[in-house]
Protein backbone atom coordinates (compact mmCIF):
# COMPACT_ATOMS: atom_id res chain seq x y z
CA UNK A 1 0.00 0.00 0.00
CA UNK A 2 1.24 3.14 -0.98
CA UNK A 3 2.01 6.13 1.51
CA UNK A 4 -1.48 8.42 1.47
CA UNK A 5 -1.00 11.52 -0.96
CA UNK A 6 -3.53 13.82 0.61
CA UNK A 7 -5.16 13.84 3.77
CA UNK A 8 -8.70 12.16 3.23
CA UNK A 9 -6.34 9.13 2.02
CA UNK A 10 -4.53 9.84 4.89
CA UNK A 11 -7.63 9.74 7.17
CA UNK A 12 -8.95 6.29 5.60
CA UNK A 13 -5.54 4.65 5.89
CA UNK A 14 -5.19 5.80 9.38
CA UNK A 15 -8.70 3.64 10.40
CA UNK A 16 -7.78 0.81 8.37
CA UNK A 17 -4.50 0.04 10.20
CA UNK A 18 -5.63 1.19 13.32
CA UNK A 19 -6.96 -2.30 14.48
CA UNK A 20 -3.44 -3.80 13.93
CA UNK A 21 -1.13 -1.17 15.62
CA UNK A 22 -0.03 -1.47 19.03
CA UNK A 23 -1.54 0.42 21.59
CA UNK A 24 1.21 3.13 21.47
CA UNK A 25 0.74 4.10 17.58
CA UNK A 26 -3.02 3.46 18.29
CA UNK A 27 -2.62 6.75 20.80
CA UNK A 28 -0.57 8.48 18.25
CA UNK A 29 -3.51 7.68 15.41
CA UNK A 30 -6.35 8.97 17.64
CA UNK A 31 -3.91 12.18 18.10
CA UNK A 32 -3.64 12.26 14.58
CA UNK A 33 -7.44 12.39 13.98
CA UNK A 34 -8.22 14.65 16.80
CA UNK A 35 -5.61 17.48 16.41
CA UNK A 36 -4.63 17.46 12.87
CA UNK A 37 -3.34 21.04 13.17
CA UNK A 38 -1.06 20.21 16.16
CA UNK A 39 0.48 17.46 14.38
CA UNK A 40 1.16 19.14 11.40
CA UNK A 41 2.73 22.22 13.51
CA UNK A 42 4.60 20.59 16.02
CA UNK A 43 7.48 18.88 16.38
CA UNK A 44 8.70 15.46 17.08
CA UNK A 45 9.22 15.94 20.69
CA UNK A 46 6.21 18.19 20.81
CA UNK A 47 3.96 15.98 19.13
CA UNK A 48 4.74 12.96 21.35
CA UNK A 49 4.63 14.65 24.42
CA UNK A 50 1.33 15.54 23.89
CA UNK A 51 -0.04 12.42 22.23
CA UNK A 52 1.91 10.55 25.26
CA UNK A 53 4.46 8.93 23.75
CA UNK A 54 7.75 8.29 22.89
CA UNK A 55 9.63 10.09 19.99
CA UNK A 56 10.72 6.96 18.38
CA UNK A 57 6.84 6.16 18.64
CA UNK A 58 6.10 8.54 15.71
CA UNK A 59 8.74 6.97 13.02
CA UNK A 60 6.81 3.65 14.12
CA UNK A 61 3.46 5.26 13.19
CA UNK A 62 4.90 6.90 9.68
CA UNK A 63 6.35 3.54 9.02
CA UNK A 64 3.59 1.62 9.44
CA UNK A 65 1.51 4.21 7.01
CA UNK A 66 4.33 3.19 4.28
CA UNK A 67 5.83 6.75 5.00
CA UNK A 68 9.73 7.21 4.94
CA UNK A 69 9.63 9.29 7.93
CA UNK A 70 8.01 11.56 10.60
CA UNK A 71 8.61 14.57 8.35
CA UNK A 72 6.68 13.26 5.56
CA UNK A 73 3.76 12.20 6.84
CA UNK A 74 3.58 15.19 8.78
CA UNK A 75 3.83 17.37 5.37
CA UNK A 76 0.64 15.69 4.38
CA UNK A 77 -1.05 17.42 7.29
CA UNK A 78 0.70 20.45 6.71
CA UNK A 79 -0.74 20.76 3.02
CA UNK A 80 -4.44 19.89 4.20
CA UNK A 81 -3.56 23.09 7.03
CA UNK A 82 -2.65 25.20 3.98
CA UNK A 83 -5.47 24.11 1.79
CA UNK A 84 -7.73 25.68 4.63
CA UNK A 85 -9.34 28.99 3.88
CA UNK A 86 -7.15 31.48 4.91
CA UNK A 87 -10.53 34.04 5.86
CA UNK A 88 -11.86 31.24 7.55
CA UNK A 89 -9.27 31.05 10.27
CA UNK A 90 -9.00 34.70 10.67
CA UNK A 91 -13.01 34.41 10.97
CA UNK A 92 -12.29 32.44 13.92
CA UNK A 93 -9.83 34.38 15.60
CA UNK A 94 -12.17 37.20 15.33
CA UNK A 95 -14.86 35.77 16.70
CA UNK A 96 -12.45 34.25 19.43
CA UNK A 97 -11.13 37.79 20.64
CA UNK A 98 -15.18 38.94 20.24
CA UNK A 99 -16.13 37.05 22.61
CA UNK A 100 -14.17 38.30 25.41
CA UNK A 101 -14.25 42.13 25.76
CA UNK A 102 -11.76 44.28 26.37
CA UNK A 103 -10.04 44.11 29.52
CA UNK A 104 -12.06 41.81 30.87
CA UNK A 105 -10.31 38.83 32.69
CA UNK A 106 -10.65 35.30 31.24
CA UNK A 107 -12.86 33.38 32.95
CA UNK A 108 -14.87 29.91 32.76
CA UNK A 109 -17.70 31.38 30.08
CA UNK A 110 -14.14 32.76 28.24
CA UNK A 111 -13.05 29.36 27.87
CA UNK A 112 -16.27 27.18 26.79
CA UNK A 113 -17.17 29.85 24.44
CA UNK A 114 -13.78 29.45 22.47
CA UNK A 115 -13.66 26.10 22.90
CA UNK A 116 -16.83 25.86 21.02
CA UNK A 117 -16.04 28.52 18.28
CA UNK A 118 -13.04 25.88 17.42
CA UNK A 119 -15.55 23.31 17.35
CA UNK A 120 -18.04 24.60 14.38
CA UNK A 121 -14.82 25.38 12.87
CA UNK A 122 -13.93 21.61 12.92
CA UNK A 123 -17.44 20.45 11.95
CA UNK A 124 -18.03 22.91 9.03
CA UNK A 125 -14.62 21.62 8.06
CA UNK A 126 -15.27 17.66 8.42
CA UNK A 127 -18.89 17.31 7.48
CA UNK A 128 -20.22 18.11 3.62
CA UNK A 129 -23.57 19.32 2.96
CA UNK A 130 -23.40 16.14 0.47
CA UNK A 131 -23.60 13.93 3.44
CA UNK A 132 -26.17 15.59 4.98
CA UNK A 133 -28.80 15.58 1.65
CA UNK A 134 -27.52 11.92 2.14
CA UNK A 135 -28.67 11.42 5.45
CA UNK A 136 -31.64 13.11 4.85
CA UNK A 137 -32.63 11.23 2.01
CA UNK A 138 -32.60 8.32 3.98
CA UNK A 139 -34.62 9.87 6.68
CA UNK A 140 -37.28 11.10 3.98
CA UNK A 141 -37.46 7.42 2.93
CA UNK A 142 -37.41 5.35 6.09
CA UNK A 143 -40.83 3.82 7.44
CA UNK A 144 -39.77 4.91 11.09
CA UNK A 145 -37.22 6.49 12.17
CA UNK A 146 -35.52 5.00 15.69
CA UNK A 147 -33.00 6.68 17.69
CA UNK A 148 -30.14 5.76 20.39
CA UNK A 149 -27.76 7.81 22.21
CA UNK A 150 -25.89 6.83 25.73
CA UNK A 151 -24.36 8.92 28.39
CA UNK A 152 -22.92 12.39 26.39
CA UNK A 153 -24.94 11.72 23.29
CA UNK A 154 -28.11 11.02 25.00
CA UNK A 155 -29.44 14.65 25.01
CA UNK A 156 -28.51 14.43 21.06
CA UNK A 157 -30.51 11.32 20.72
CA UNK A 158 -33.48 13.21 22.84
CA UNK A 159 -33.10 16.09 20.16
CA UNK A 160 -33.44 14.07 17.40
CA UNK A 161 -36.38 12.49 18.28
CA UNK A 162 -38.46 15.35 19.05
CA UNK A 163 -37.45 17.47 16.39
CA UNK A 164 -38.03 14.48 13.54
CA UNK A 165 -41.15 14.04 15.17
CA UNK A 166 -42.20 17.71 14.58
CA UNK A 167 -41.48 17.24 10.85
CA UNK A 168 -44.57 14.49 11.55
CA UNK A 169 -42.09 11.75 10.57
CA UNK A 170 -42.97 8.00 12.72
CA UNK A 171 -40.05 8.68 15.24
CA UNK A 172 -39.10 6.92 18.32
CA UNK A 173 -35.94 7.23 21.26
CA UNK A 174 -34.78 3.79 22.26
CA UNK A 175 -33.57 3.83 26.00
CA UNK A 176 -33.75 0.57 26.87
CA UNK A 177 -35.55 1.32 30.38
CA UNK A 178 -36.32 -1.47 32.00
CA UNK A 179 -33.64 -3.81 30.00
CA UNK A 180 -36.40 -3.56 27.03
CA UNK A 181 -33.40 -1.92 24.62
CA UNK A 182 -32.88 -5.99 22.73
CA UNK A 183 -36.79 -6.27 22.72
CA UNK A 184 -36.75 -2.92 20.48
CA UNK A 185 -34.57 -3.48 18.46
CA UNK A 186 -35.91 -6.72 17.65
CA UNK A 187 -38.89 -4.44 16.54
CA UNK A 188 -36.90 -2.33 13.59
CA UNK A 189 -37.89 -3.57 10.59
CA UNK A 190 -35.84 -3.17 7.65
CA UNK A 191 -37.50 -0.41 5.85
CA UNK A 192 -36.89 1.20 8.83
CA UNK A 193 -33.90 3.84 10.14
CA UNK A 194 -31.40 3.56 13.50
CA UNK A 195 -29.89 6.89 14.01
CA UNK A 196 -26.82 6.24 16.35
CA UNK A 197 -24.65 8.47 18.56
CA UNK A 198 -21.85 7.87 20.73
CA UNK A 199 -18.06 9.61 21.31
CA UNK A 200 -14.97 7.96 22.78
CA UNK A 201 -15.20 6.23 24.96
CA UNK A 202 -18.25 4.67 23.68
CA UNK A 203 -21.20 3.20 24.97
CA UNK A 204 -20.83 -0.85 24.63
CA UNK A 205 -24.97 -1.04 24.57
CA UNK A 206 -25.00 1.77 21.57
CA UNK A 207 -22.41 -0.30 19.58
CA UNK A 208 -24.00 -3.32 19.99
CA UNK A 209 -26.81 -2.37 19.07
CA UNK A 210 -25.46 -0.42 15.59
CA UNK A 211 -24.19 -4.17 14.91
CA UNK A 212 -27.33 -6.01 15.30
CA UNK A 213 -29.77 -3.88 13.47
CA UNK A 214 -26.98 -3.35 10.53
CA UNK A 215 -26.94 -7.46 10.20
CA UNK A 216 -30.04 -7.66 9.68
CA UNK A 217 -30.33 -4.69 6.82
CA UNK A 218 -31.14 -2.04 8.59
CA UNK A 219 -29.42 1.82 6.92
CA UNK A 220 -27.55 3.41 10.03
CA UNK A 221 -27.10 6.87 10.54
CA UNK A 222 -23.73 7.98 12.93
CA UNK A 223 -22.86 10.66 14.81
CA UNK A 224 -19.58 10.37 16.13
CA UNK A 225 -16.28 11.15 16.43
CA UNK A 226 -13.75 10.02 14.61
CA UNK A 227 -12.89 7.98 11.88
CA UNK A 228 -11.46 5.41 14.25
CA UNK A 229 -14.91 5.01 15.75
CA UNK A 230 -17.10 1.70 16.31
CA UNK A 231 -19.65 2.98 14.28
CA UNK A 232 -17.96 4.07 11.63
CA UNK A 233 -18.22 0.26 9.43
CA UNK A 234 -21.43 -0.58 10.04
CA UNK A 235 -23.02 2.84 9.44
CA UNK A 236 -24.68 3.95 5.24
CA UNK A 237 -23.85 7.80 6.43
CA UNK A 238 -20.99 9.03 9.03
CA UNK A 239 -20.50 11.93 10.53
CA UNK A 240 -17.10 11.96 12.30
CA UNK A 241 -17.35 15.13 13.67
CA UNK A 242 -13.49 15.48 15.62
CA UNK A 243 -14.08 16.45 18.75
CA UNK A 244 -11.89 16.46 21.40
CA UNK A 245 -11.93 13.25 23.98
CA UNK A 246 -9.36 14.74 26.68
CA UNK A 247 -10.89 17.41 27.93
CA UNK A 248 -12.96 17.12 31.56
CA UNK A 249 -16.16 18.63 30.54
CA UNK A 250 -17.03 17.93 26.63
CA UNK A 251 -19.30 20.30 24.63
CA UNK A 252 -22.35 19.51 22.57
CA UNK A 253 -22.14 21.88 20.44
CA UNK A 254 -21.21 20.75 17.44
CA UNK A 255 -23.46 17.40 17.74
CA UNK A 256 -26.23 19.59 18.15
CA UNK A 257 -25.47 21.88 15.29
CA UNK A 258 -25.14 19.20 12.60
CA UNK A 259 -28.40 17.43 14.19
CA UNK A 260 -30.27 20.75 13.61
CA UNK A 261 -28.86 21.08 9.94
CA UNK A 262 -30.02 17.78 9.72
CA UNK A 263 -33.45 17.88 10.64
CA UNK A 264 -33.95 21.44 8.32
CA UNK A 265 -32.02 19.71 5.74
CA UNK A 266 -34.85 16.93 5.80
CA UNK A 267 -37.57 19.04 6.27
CA UNK A 268 -36.52 20.65 2.77
CA UNK A 269 -36.64 17.22 1.27
CA UNK A 270 -40.23 16.78 2.37
CA UNK A 271 -41.42 20.19 0.97
CA UNK A 272 -39.38 19.44 -2.24
CA UNK A 273 -41.37 15.42 -2.50
CA UNK A 274 -44.73 16.70 -1.57
CA UNK A 275 -44.01 19.65 -4.55
CA UNK A 276 -43.29 17.17 -6.76
CA UNK A 277 -46.32 15.02 -5.87
CA UNK A 278 -48.80 17.89 -5.93
CA UNK A 279 -49.24 17.61 -9.98
CA UNK A 280 -49.30 13.84 -9.98
CA UNK A 281 -51.59 13.52 -7.01
CA UNK A 282 -53.80 16.63 -9.06
CA UNK A 283 -54.04 14.38 -11.86
CA UNK A 284 -54.83 11.17 -10.56
CA UNK A 285 -57.87 12.72 -8.88
CA UNK A 286 -58.87 14.51 -11.85
CA UNK A 287 -58.64 10.83 -13.85
CA UNK A 288 -60.81 9.23 -10.70
CA UNK A 289 -63.62 11.83 -11.17
CA UNK A 290 -63.54 11.72 -14.81
CA UNK A 291 -63.82 7.84 -14.79
CA UNK A 292 -66.05 8.00 -12.20
CA UNK A 293 -68.38 10.08 -14.42
CA UNK A 294 -68.27 7.84 -17.12
CA UNK A 295 -69.32 4.80 -15.61
CA UNK A 296 -72.62 6.93 -13.84
CA UNK A 297 -73.65 7.75 -17.48
CA UNK A 298 -73.32 4.44 -18.69
CA UNK A 299 -75.16 3.04 -16.20
CA UNK A 300 -77.90 5.89 -16.65
CA UNK A 301 -77.49 8.36 -13.58
CA UNK A 302 -77.37 11.82 -13.87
Amino acid sequence: MPAALNYDDLKDAISRVYPTLPKQLQLIARFALDKPNELALGTVASVADAAGVQPSSLIRFSNALEFGGFSEMQQVFRDHLVERSASYRERIDQLRRRSKPAGAESGVLHQFVGDAVSELGHLEENVTEADITAAAQLICAAKCVHVLGQRRAYPLAAYLAYALGQLELKTYRLDGMGGMLSDSLRAIDPDDLLIVASFHSYAQEVIDATLAVHARGVPVIAITDSSLSPLKPPSRVCFELSVGSKQAFRSLVAPLCLAQALVVSTGHQLTEQAAKAAPAKKANGRAALKKTAGAAKAKGVH
